[in-house]
């Protein structure tokens, strides 16, 4: 049975760290010494150096800020408005169904 310890633990780095890394790779020629001292995988530089390459300024945005396109972009506006939209119907629904009972409060019966 595998303990928690024996596990190994992923590694997160910083946008910087990633730059500096590239920057690195630029000017080394073996890349696989570059990485044994930093103790990186080499697949991960060359990762790194395609999606610099790739996306420029937009490179590394970080976990939770995913590179959109501009019709990722639209759609997922639009998919808010939707729920936005499904939300104020539900919530005239209730209103609906509570003023349209028939206990003599809100009607003229």
């Amino acid at each position: 049975m595998l303990n928690l310890t024996d596990m190994k633990k992923r590694r997160t780095f910083d946008r910087e760290f990633k730059e500096m890394v590239i920057e690195l790779s630029h000017n080394r020629e073996d890349l696989t010494a570059l990485a044994a001292e930093l103790d990186i995988d080499v697949d991960l530089i060359n990762r790194w150096r395609r999606e610099s390459t790739k996306h420029q300024d937009a490179s590394f945005p970080g976990q939770s800020n995913k590179i959109l396109t501009e019709e990722q972009k639209e759609i997922a506006r639009l998919k808010k408005e939707l729920r936005d939209a499904q939300i104020e119907r539900d919530i005239l629904k209730k209103a609906v169904s509570i003023f349209s009972r028939n206990d003599g409060k809100y009607s003229n019966s």
